[in-house]
């Protein structure tokens, strides 16, 4: 019975935390449900301007228009989600060709299985083909992805704090990701309860939601910089010696996938060369962010990369002096520096709205900084944010700007 108790006591204090049966708490969560139903809205705006725009193309060149809500979904599902479905159609290649490019269906091999899997189970339960079990899993995925980062910011301040924290979260540009057919919203949800995990020193289930963030995509590593975070302040504080299960477990999502697509593929380093062949993609360690962000300030309306590489590099570095003035506790301020880190190491697709997005606990920061009585500044943000998501969403179906 012990051994039950002390099983079930993470669960139990996500579900039953007295802080939230306060009025202040619910009316939270109101508004942040009506944020994020009203945000998705946008981005559907913003990829109807996406269709229409790839309709007058069509007609231009004298090619049957498509059906509008085909056009919709093939929107929602592209880039990264191309390869996701890819994967949840056809698995993993056992034989990677040479030379391997963007074009063939061996690429697929770069995309983490967390997300293809749990499509693939979804649509066995309830089936509708891949492509639409992807969006509602999505859809369901992000409305509880807010919800935890609204639990973390009610844990760490007040309902206030976790009311502004969560319509950010909404309206903020990168959040079109929570829409796509892509696996952020499946390891944001892992994230928030990873480090509520930590945060109740529960740390078999910190480990095993880190462990699963590694499974569902590459960045999700950075929970095991939060695990050793947490481990380091345990043994420090308490010599808690079971908190080094949080850490031990963390990497095996990351590393075990690496195993299987060896094993799989009979190819030491799979996903290394499908990386560096497929998209060119190698280490510039903030290079390539810093030459694009100057590209854009000599030419701002050369290239729509630069423009959002240079957007999300100024993003960054407000948010992060916002967690450095509002002393945000390491836990959560190491996790998205780790987040940050890793968004920027790679050549080829470096900084971009989804990915600082990810390293959502810095937003905390930012609405206890907004927090006015007299919201002299609230109004602005919510509408200069809820244009930008529209704008994103159109850009990167208009221009094709890599998102």
């Amino acid at each position: 019975m012990t051994v039950l108790n002390s099983a079930l006591r993470f669960p139990r204090q996500i579900t039953r935390d007295p802080d939230t049966r306060s009025f202040d708490w619910k009316r939270a969560r109101l508004y942040a449900l009506v944020a994020y139903l009203v945000s998705r809205l946008f981005v559907f705006a913003g990829g109807g301007v996406a269709v229409t725009t790839w309709a007058l193309q069509d007609k231009e060149k004298g090619k049957p228009v498509k059906n509008g809500f085909n056009m919709l979904l093939e929107y929602l599902d592209m880039w990264d989600g191309h390869w996701y479905l890819e994967v949840v159609r056809n698995g993993y290649p056992r034989f990677i060709q040479p030379d391997v490019t963007y074009f063939v269906s061996d690429a697929r091999a770069a995309f983490f299985p967390l997300y293809p899997q749990l499509v693939n189970f979804v649509d066995f339960l309830i089936p509708g083909g891949p492509v639409s079990v992807s969006l509602l899993v999505n859809f369901a995925l992000g409305a509880v992805f807010i919800y935890l980062a609204g639990r973390i910011a009610l844990r760490l301040f007040d309902a206030k704090v976790a009311e502004r924290t969560m319509v950010l979260l909404c309206l903020f540009p990168g959040s079109f990701v929570l829409s796509f057919a892509y696996s952020e919203a499946l390891m944001l949800c892992l994230a928030a309860l990873c480090l509520l995990a930590l945060s109740s020193q529960a740390w078999i289930y910190a480990g095993s939601f880190a462990l699963l963030g590694g499974l569902a995509r590459p960045n999700g590593i950075a929970l095991g910089l939060a695990c050793a975070i947490a481990c380091f302040a345990a043994l420090r504080d308490s010599r808690d010696y079971k908190s080094l299960l949080a850490p031990f477990l963390a990497p095996w999502g990351y590393i075990g996938f690496m195993l299987f697509l060896r094993h799989h593929t009979n190819e030491p380093w799979a996903w290394f060369r499908v990386q560096n062949e497929a998209w060119n993609e190698s280490t510039s360690f903030g290079g390539t962010a810093v030459v694009r962000t100057f590209d854009f300030f000599r030419s701002p309306f050369s290239s729509p990369t630069s423009l959002v590489t240079a957007a999300s590099i100024i993003c960054a570095l407000f948010l992060l002096y916002a967690a450095r003035k509002r002393k945000l506790p390491s836990l959560y301020f190491w996790y998205s520096v780790g987040i940050l880190a890793l968004m920027v190491i790679p050549a080829t697709v470096t900084a971009r709205p989804r990915f600082i997005y990810t390293a959502f606990p810095l937003f905390i920061s930012v609405a206890i900084v907004l927090r006015d009585e007299k919201d002299r500044y609230w109004t602005l943000l919510v509408a200069s944010l809820s244009a930008g998501l529209v704008f994103i969403s159109a850009l990167y179906g208009v221009y094709g700007a890599i998102p």
